[in-house]
C-alpha cells in the first residue's frame, strides 16, 4: 500500500494525522501537491511537486496509483477515477468513498455545482470538527489495519 494526499487542500491538521499514521507504519506516503508543502523528515513521507494547472495533481495522482493504495481528497471526481482503479478513497472529515455511495455523491456535488452556477449561494464547508477529525483517524486506523 501506498497513501498519496491531495495535498493543496488537504487541512494541515489531518496532514499531521497522516504523518505519524506513515511513521508508525513505515507507509510510504506521498504529498501531491502544485506547490511545496512542509512535511517531517522522514524516509517514508514523501512530496511531489506538479506543475500549476487545472488537475494536474489529481492526474498525476491517478497516474501512480494502483489497486488497494489509499487516496486522501475531498475531491470527488478524483475520488471515483481513484475508485475505478480499486484503490481506496478517504475525504479529510472520516468519509470512506466507495463504488456503492460514489454516484450518489458525484450527483450531489453536479447538483450544487449546477445552484452555484445559477447564482444560488451554498457557501462553502464548515471548518474540520474535532468528530470529524476522530472519524478521518478511526477511519484511517481501520484501513491501515487491514493492509498490514
Amino acid at each position: 500500500m501506498h497513501i498519496y494526499v491531495d495535498a493543496d487542500a488537504c487541512p494541515n491538521l489531518i496532514k499531521d494525522i497522516l504523518f505519524r499514521a506513515a511513521q508508525r507504519t513505515k507507509i510510504h506516503l506521498t504529498l501531491v501537491a502544485n506547490q511545496s508543502i512542509k512535511k517531517p523528515a522522514s524516509a517514508f513521507i514523501h512530496m511531489l511537486q506538479v506543475p500549476q494547472g487545472f488537475d494536474v495533481a489529481d492526474d498525476e495522482i491517478v497516474k501512480r496509483v494502483e489497486a488497494n493504495d489509499l487516496v486522501i481528497t475531498a475531491d470527488i471526481p478524483l475520488a471515483a477515477e481513484v475508485i475505478e482503479k480499486s484503490a481506496i478513497a478517504l475525504n479529510p472529515r472520516g468519509e470512506l468513498y466507495t463504488t456503492h455511495n460514489i454516484r450518489s455523491i458525484l450527483n450531489m456535488r453536479d447538483f450544487m455545482d449546477t445552484m452555484r452556477s445559477s447564482g444560488v449561494q451554498t457557501g462553502g464547508p464548515p471548518p474540520i470538527s474535532q468528530t470529524e477529525r476522530q472519524q478521518f483517524a478511526n477511519a484511517l486506523d481501520r484501513i491501515l489495519a487491514k493492509a498490514s
